[in-house]
């Protein structure tokens, strides 16, 4: 069974998605992210990724009230992720109720403070964001690109200890068009003992499935539940299924 994580994605307290990164593509899908975490934990889901794009372009973090709202009310795990630049950051995330914590950016550009929270809280609360544009890492809320090739970047990462990692390929987000299966089975051939959790292009059920035929451990939908291409009910019969 794949680990289904359903991503909300806040901008200004409000649920949105952004297609490629851009937040001129800004779609509003709810002005209550709480009720639709709630919506999510009444059908069986378990974990959330909550990102906090304010915090991302913004390079601290923002939203934190509503990360605190959700961890106090609901039993969801919750990986947070977005505008974590600094060691307060990244407390004020833990102590609103995140479980886990996503660097992306950071990693690319302050490797040793990411290595440093890597030590303090460990593996299993620190995953690694590798966001992907034409076989690169990007940075800055997708808004930049580095020169760090992936493949380079995971080998560097998980040789210090990083066991899990959140890749998205930047070309399919938003776009519903099929996730980047074959980067993923490559990702896991060359690291085989990294929890790979795949992001981006699932626009229905049966990509869902096509990941979990090649194994992936676990995939984030966003934009594919928003507009209803998965329902809450695919979602329910499937995690009653596989319980």
């Amino acid at each position: 069974m794949i680990e289904i994580i359903p991503a909300v994605d806040i901008i200004d307290g409000k649920l949105v998605r952004l297609t490629k990164g851009d937040y001129d593509t800004k779609k509003e899908y709810s002005q209550d992210p709480f009720e639709t975490a709630r919506q999510f934990e009444a059908i069986g889901i378990h974990r959330l990724h909550l990102v906090d794009l304010d915090g991302a372009k913004g390079g601290h973090i923002v939203n934190h009230r509503i990360l605190e709202k959700i961890a106090t009310h609901t039993n969801l795990v919750v990986d947070f992720g977005g505008g974590l630049k600094s060691d307060d950051d990244v407390r004020i995330a833990f102590e609103s109720g995140a479980q886990m914590i996503t660097g992306g950016s950071i990693a690319v550009q302050r490797p040793q403070l990411f290595l440093d929270w890597l030590q303090k809280y460990g593996p299993d609360r620190v995953i690694l964001g590798a966001d992907i544009k034409e076989g690169r890492i990007a940075i800055q809320g997708w808004l930049e690109e580095s020169d760090a090739r992936w493949q380079t970047f995971l080998e560097s990462y998980t040789a210090r200890g990083i066991r899990k990692v959140i890749s998205t390929d930047i070309s399919r987000d938003g776009m519903m068009a099929g996730p980047a299966t074959e980067l993923y089975k490559d990702m896991m051939a060359d690291f085989p003992d990294l929890y790979v959790i795949a992001s981006g292009g699932v626009s229905c059920m049966m990509d869902v499935l096509q990941l979990e035929a090649a194994n992936v451990p676990a995939v984030i939908i966003g934009k594919a539940i928003y507009e209803g291409r998965i329902t809450f009910s695919d979602l329910e019969r499937y995690q009653q299924n596989n319980s």
